[in-house]
Parts: structure tokens; C-alpha cells; sequence
């Protein structure tokens, strides 16, 4: 058997780590720590396929012997990239916003060894029903999505806010795409499963 050199994933997200973790590779964590920042002319795709790089190439230059795995994403409405609340009161704005409409979600995974890298973009395409401003409130309050992309934790009671999910990969909602990453992971050597 060929030896498997180690996987660091780079994300500080609970969710990247469980999304992975439930794929059964031994991996460990370095969070980047880079400046997250979106120019104001930058395309939403471009956006998350540049940081998910960037956050590789941070932690690869940490560990120069590792495969390392990154990634991000971003929720977009009418062009226009909508990122994690952080409070109540943006969620809400947020989720007024996208009620009745169809949110893209856009997810970017890098995976990285040397000078290799190559990127895969996962777009997930949410249909909200129209929402009142007292439901709004209660899943806020409810389900506090304040570091989710868009407001929504559809792998939740967010689950109730949706008519429909339309992606070829269904956890890329949640942020790290399996389906994608082992396809990616094979192709840097990885037994799955």
C-alpha cells in the first residue's frame, strides 16, 4: 500500500471539520487566519475561488509536506454576494430579503500538494418561500444562523424557510461539497473509502 501523506484542512468551520470527518480520512486542522475581504468589483465565483485558494496556500506554506484542503463560500442575491450576519437583526434583513426568491449558494473547494492545485466550484441554487416577518424572527432566534452564509442552516430548522434545493452535490449547501472533495481527493491519491 502507498503511503498517504497527511491531510491538514484548512478552515476554522465546525462544519468543513464535520463534513469531512464524516467521509472517514484522518485529517487535521490549521485554521488561515487570512484577510477575508471582497473588492467591491469582484464576481461573486471569483471571489470564493480566490480565498478558498488563498486559505489553501496560507496553511500549505506551513506544511509543505501535507495535501491540504480549503474552501468558502458565499451566498449571492441579485449578483451580489451576501455573507454571514453576524448579528440578529442583519439575519433578518437578510432573510426578508431572500423570501420568495431563489438564493445561489456558491462553494468553492481547493485541494493542494506542492505546486499542484486545482479548484472545483459547487453552485446550490435555494428556492425560499415567502417568508412574514414573524417567522423570520422566530427561526433567527430559533435556530441563531449568525456565522452561516445567507442566514439559512438548511441541514436544520432553516429547513422550513426552503420549497427547494437544486445542486449535484447536496452537502456543498452546508459548506464543504463531499461528493466533490472525494472526487478530488482520489485524484491526490486518497483510498475512498
Amino acid at each position: 500500500m502507498q503511503h498517504q501523506p497527511p491531510l491538514i484542512l484548512a478552515s476554522s468551520s465546525p462544519y468543513r471539520r464535520s463534513l469531512l470527518s464524516a467521509l472517514g480520512v484522518t485529517f487535521d486542522v490549521d485554521a488561515p487566519g487570512i484577510d477575508e475581504t471582497i473588492a467591491a468589483d469582484e464576481a461573486p465565483a471569483d471571489a470564493v475561488l480566490r480565498l478558498a485558494a488563498e486559505k489553501t496556500r496560507t496553511v500549505a506554506s506551513r506544511h509543505p509536506e501535507a495535501v491540504i484542503l480549503g474552501g468558502d463560500q458565499c451566498a449571492v442575491i441579485d449578483g451580489e454576494i451576501v455573507g454571514k450576519p453576524g448579528d440578529p437583526a442583519t439575519a433578518e434583513a437578510q432573510l426578508q430579503r431572500a423570501s420568495g426568491r431563489t438564493v445561489t449558494f456558491l462553494s468553492a473547494v481547493t485541494v493542494m500538494a506542492g505546486d499542484r492545485l486545482e479548484q472545483e466550484l459547487v453552485p446550490v441554487y435555494v428556492r425560499f418561500r415567502d417568508l412574514d416577518r414573524a417567522t423570520i424572527r422566530r427561526y433567527v432566534e430559533l435556530d441563531r444562523p449568525l456565522d452561516c452564509a445567507g442566514s439559512i442552516r438548511s441541514e436544520g430548522l432553516g429547513a422550513s424557510l426552503l420549497t427547494a434545493i437544486e445542486c449535484s452535490d447536496p452537502s456543498a449547501l452546508v459548506g464543504l461539497p463531499q461528493i466533490t472533495v472525494c472526487r478530488m481527493l482520489r485524484r491526490f491519491g486518497f483510498q475512498l473509502p
